[in-house]
């Protein structure tokens, strides 16, 4: 008995790393962590957030997400003549902001910081452009995308609604075109 002893104590000595190597290898780990156990919990979790998110996709099919959206009051359309501009704040008071009544009589808002380097931008009754004079950069009215100057990005336009004779801002988009 005591030359198995001396004989596996002097394979524990051995530098030859593939003795040593087989004295790691544990039957429970290798049941335990091999690639079908890792699939296993890989589809099962996999499965589990696909049905926790199934209310929400189910919610959002059927359009119960609609959000409410707040109306602030920007001006009476009688103080916006057509050919004017006015200015205001919106969505924040930090944030400028341009309501235009054209010549046909639509209205626009956009905010009025010039996507170039935050100058003010008026609007220009006689050629019906949005003008940043900063740098010479102009926007189209129609829909707040830059025309000419060094400006790359359209204005944020600002979703107004008219009710009642009074002038709302309804929501804001950043990217619009």
């Amino acid at each position: 008995m005591t030359d198995k002893i001396q004989c596996k104590r002097e394979k524990h000595q051995s530098k030859d790393d593939m003795i040593n190597l087989k004295d790691n290898v544990s039957r429970y780990d290798d049941l335990k962590f091999n690639r079908r156990a890792f699939l296993k919990t890989a589809v099962g979790a996999t499965v589990a957030l696909g049905l926790s998110t199934l209310p929400f996709s189910v919610k959002a099919f059927l359009g119960d997400f609609e959000e409410e959206r707040e109306l602030v009051e920007i001006a009476k359309l009688y103080d916006v003549p057509k050919g004017s501009s006015m200015t205001f704040h919106y969505p924040t008071e930090n944030d400028p902001a341009l309501l235009v009544h054209t010549k046909a009589g639509e209205l626009k808002a956009y905010n009025s910081a010039c996507t170039h380097l935050m100058c003010p931008v008026f609007y220009e009754k006689e050629s019906e452009v949005l003008l940043c004079p900063c740098h010479q950069g102009y926007f189209d009215l129609n829909n707040g995308h830059p025309i000419a100057g060094p400006p790359q990005r359209e204005l944020p336009l600002i979703e107004i609604e008219v009710q009642n004779g009074i002038v709302y801002a309804a929501g804001r988009k950043i990217r619009h075109g």
